[in-house]
């Protein structure tokens, strides 16, 4: 019996000892669920051809690949690398590309293998006005052909400044597949199909969209196996959650002070990524009191970007004096944008009519970034004889708004794929006004350098179509469409065991590419 109880005794004391030991294993090891807080009130969409917000692309980005992609980590666009493509070659003129597709490419929730039809649908899409928000970008595009299930031809009736920046994994790049697209019709907004690393588990309305890991990606499982991506678009509440280590990753803003506050703590690191948004105040010319020239010009008058840029704090704002993002093939910095002058501007406010001033409204973005920028600009508007009355919308009913010209002033941030041709066709060519049906985002109506911008498209001399992006810059600015403010890089927190996977300098959504090498380090 005293046998029987000595080993019984020292079987539990065992047991006991194994348990502890394998304690700090289990605590110790690295976590493998990413919670991330966004600034936003919800998702929109997760059609990648109509996600046309900062949230919405970043999302994109997770779910998504495309026939080429640019190297994690980075925006320049001599990064782009193969993707769903493994090699690809043009006609000597340009017009015709071949792109060979790799094998072994599966889409998420059991579709089959990604083919050379599906490339041909999402192009196609891609183009069509009524299926994409980004469909005036691929204009060039004479047709898509599938030469065989693993072999696109793409050909164009002009040159373009860049077919790879058109098909990498931002905007109407992404590729979606064909068969999900058609079975699912309205829902696949909600419930996408993509081959990229992570996939759409759910989505609470108003509240996260959950990814699990795509264990099927082509160049890997994740090694993350779950992302919950919360709307938080309250910046104390998302700060709060971060500080409490709620949340992993958290979108910060623009403000030197939330700079300085996350960094004082040893285990946050705050990520400044290109490319930097520009902020403009695009103006309506076709309607009073902005269709007369000297109200446009007094605006502009009132307005001080530096001081912005300065109070902001630099790191992560600076002054721009174009109305395209600075980091843009044919960016001009002596664009003739008019100085920062209050008694010019009450002079032409006088000549115009308007001695004792004008009463302006402007819907106001409720996010939080674009939210104080408004105020900044309504303090600053003031002192040149402005009143500009806000009015508050929630950030996606915003974006609706705007697109149906509902403020006489729009106050916009964006980058685009960083040669001018894209932003100065998006927001400056008469085809991208609104109202149009191939509307994009020329909220101000301009059309004064659209000969300069179509001659820019189709000149082979690369000096000379630098000229003539210069020379659309110059008169967009003359003809105050739009008034420059600052370009804000995107500013992301993260606890200090984060590891990207890569050196994060750069990402098209400017927010932070997550792949399948991101983890947390034990």
């Amino acid at each position: 019996m005293k046998n029987k109880a000595y080993w019984t005794t020292a079987a539990i004391v065992a047991g006991m000892m194994s348990a502890i030991v394998s304690i700090p294993a289990q605590a110790f090891a690295a976590k493998t669920e990413l919670s991330m807080g966004v600034a936003a009130e919800d998702v929109t969409t997760l059609d990648p051809h109509f996600a046309t917000t900062t949230s919405d692309r970043t999302l994109a980005s997770y779910i998504y690949g495309a026939l080429v992609r640019f190297a994690p980590g980075s925006a320049n666009p001599s990064s782009i690398e193969a993707d769903l493509a493994e090699s690809w070659e043009s006609s000597a003129d340009q017009l015709v590309w071949t792109f060979k597709l790799r094998s072994g490419v599966i889409w998420q929730a059991d579709y089959g293998d990604v083919t050379a039809d599906d490339v041909v649908f999402s192009l196609d899409k891609a183009r069509n006005a009524k299926r994409s928000a980004f469909s005036g970008d691929y204009a060039a595009i004479q047709k898509v052909e599938a030469v065989d299930s693993k072999t696109v031809r793409v050909t164009l009736s002009r040159r373009v400044p860049s077919l790879l920046a058109l098909l990498s994994n931002f905007s109407g790049g992404f590729i979606i597949s064909k068969k999900a697209f058609e079975e699912r019709g309205d829902d696949f907004k909600r419930r996408p199909v993509g081959f990229g690393p992570f996939q759409v588990a759910s989505v609470q309305p108003g509240q996260s969209v959950t990814l699990t890991a795509n264990v099927d990606y082509f160049r890997g499982k994740p090694k993350l196996t779950k992302i919950t991506y919360r709307f938080l678009n309250n910046e104390a509440a998302r700060d709060l959650a971060f500080e409490s280590g709620e949340l992993d990753v958290e979108q910060g803003n623009q403000d030197q002070r939330w700079l300085q506050r996350l960094t004082a703590n040893p285990e946050n690191v705050v990520d400044t990524i290109e490319p930097a948004e520009l902020n403009l105040l695009h103006i309506n010319i076709t309607k009073p009191p902005f269709n007369d020239i000297r109200v446009r010009q007094a605006l502009a008058h009132t307005v001080n970007a530096a001081q912005i840029a300065k109070y902001r704090g630099d790191r992560v704002n600076r002054a721009v004096p174009s109305v395209i993002p600075s980091n843009n093939l044919g960016f001009d910095p002596d664009a003739g944008v008019l100085a920062y002058d209050p008694a010019a501007s009450k002079k032409l406010l006088a000549e115009a009519g308007f001695p004792d001033g004008i009463t302006v409204k402007m819907l106001a973005s409720q996010l939080p970034g674009l939210e104080s920028l408004a105020q900044l600009i309504q303090a600053q508007v003031a002192e040149g004889g402005f009143t500009l009355e806000l009015q508050p919308v929630e950030h996606a009913t915003w974006h609706q708004m705007i697109r149906k010209d509902l403020s006489p002033i729009v106050l916009y941030g964006a980058a685009r794929f960083p040669i001018a041709d894209y932003y100065l066709t998006q927001f400056y060519h008469s085809n991208s006004e609104i109202g149009k049906p191939t509307a994009v985002v020329n909220f101000s109506h301009c059309n004064v350098a659209d000969k300069q911008i179509e001659e820019a498209r189709t000149e082979i001399d690369p000096n000379k179509q630098i000229e003539l992006w210069k020379a659309a810059q110059k008169l967009i600015v003359s003809n105050v469409c739009a008034v420059p403010l600052t370009e804000n890089l995107g500013a992301w927190a993260r606890k200090s065991k984060l590891d990207w996977g890569f050196e994060l300098k750069g990402s098209m959504p400017s927010a932070p590419l997550i792949t399948e090498q991101t983890h947390f380090d034990d």
